[in-house]
């Protein structure tokens, strides 16, 4: 038998072939959510943890050279809760075209996850967040890739189900709604987000991530969409100038919570809890992403005074590398060459003195075709160290 307060999420409903599939309430819940107590206090905290984040980033000399790589981190991160195994190092090689052998196969799943959210925050200044931008930003996820059999860009029209690897839908954990019912449901979710009211932003944006996870409408991407649509929400609404709010490394470490969390409010209607875990997920990311930011403005001053100290009349070329490395932080010889516009000696040179003052590491261990990363600012964004490129000599 349900829990009465069941009612206040939705409904599970027996389909025609035996299975329970849950019909989602459209938001707001009613009753309405209880802000008091705790949540209310992670409310204010969570609220002041985004304004000093969204201040420090306005601080930086360029703010997209922390989002560049911030963006990256996020890819996979999200991309590791949903299996991926690839790591940021692996994302940065496969964009300057490093193709070691024993790097993951599904590393494209990350570099088409950096191009879905970059593709979804251009076009946010178009056209508000809908039913088909969201179409959109998935078929930027999976074209191409694991999943891209499963009609990427289109809303389901099969029965979809989260369980235990291997399980059939009777055994499933949940059934999300059948198909015929998504368009309302996504309907819903669309009035809900664009409805003007004295909703706490936080508040809404929690709930609409755990309605879009509820409703599922895609046969693969669901989880990773649905991440994304927070910072989308975040940047649509003015509450952030930069994307640079992701909640992946948040839930990532609390996995197992975050998904017993989104379940209950479907079990129980239990926003509460749900709303009080994703806040916390808003003050402890936002507190990190601060302190990174700061570390990088701090980084970056270091580094141009020990450049204009030790290179003498090469500090110009070597500020002007520095910037660079922002967004590109693996290089080559030739490609900062046609950068500072000097000879290929000249600029094999410029890479040696930055490499004996420990701004560039070479990794690849090769004598032609060299490759060379800025180690101190990838490793800020790194969880797991960073390392050499086995290859061989004469490559």
């Amino acid at each position: 038998m349900l829990n009465p307060a069941v009612g206040r999420s939705g409904t599970y409903r027996r389909q025609p072939l035996g299975y329970r599939a849950f019909i989602p309430a459209p938001l707001p819940p009613k009753p309405s959510v209880r802000i008091k107590g705790p949540l209310q206090t992670l409310l204010s905290q969570a609220d002041l943890a985004l304004g000093r984040l969204d201040g420090s980033i306005q601080t930086l000399p360029n703010p997209d050279l922390f989002v560049f790589m911030y963006v990256r981190k996020e890819a996979v991160l999200s991309s590791q809760i949903e299996g991926t195994q690839s790591s940021l190092q692996d994302l940065l090689e496969a964009e300057a075209q490093l193709f070691a052998p024993e790097r993951p196969h599904d590393v494209d799943e990350v570099v088409n996850y950096v191009r879905a959210m970059n593709y979804g925050l251009n076009k946010l200044s178009q056209l508000p967040l809908s039913v088909r931008l969201i179409k959109e930003i998935h078929q930027q996820l999976l074209s191409g890739v694991r999943g891209s059999r499963l009609t990427p860009g289109e809303i389901r029209t099969s029965q979809n189900w989260i369980g235990p690897g291997g399980c059939t839908l009777a055994e499933a954990t949940f059934v999300p709604p059948p198909p015929h019912m998504l368009a309302d449901a996504l309907g819903e979710l669309e009035v809900f987000l664009h409805h003007t009211d004295a909703m706490p932003l936080l508040v809404k944006i929690g709930l609409a991530h755990a309605q879009f996870e509820t409703i599922h409408p895609f046969l693969d991407g669901n989880g990773r969409v649905g991440r994304l649509l927070i910072t989308f929400l975040l940047c649509q609404q003015g509450v952030l100038q930069k994307p640079v709010l992701y909640l992946s490394y948040f839930f990532k470490r609390h996995r197992q919570e975050y998904y017993d969390l989104l379940q209950a409010t479907r079990d129980t209607g239990d926003y509460e809890r749900w709303l009080e875990f994703f806040l916390r997920g808003v003050i402890e990311v936002s507190t990190e992403a601060t302190n990174t930011a700061r570390k990088i403005l701090l980084l970056r001053e270091n580094h141009r005074t020990l450049i204009a100290d030790q290179l003498g009349r090469g500090a110009g070329n070597g500020h002007r590398v520095l910037e660079y490395l922002f967004e590109h932080p693996i290089v080559s010889v030739s490609e900062l060459r046609d950068l500072t516009g000097t000879s290929f000696p000249a600029a094999n040179q410029l890479v040696g003195r930055l490499e004996t003052i420990g701004i560039l590491t070479e990794f690849t261990g090769q004598v032609r075709h060299r490759r060379f990363r800025y180690e101190a600012y990838v490793s800020l964004f790194s969880d797991t160290p960073t390392r050499p490129i086995r290859r061989r000599r004469d490559e």
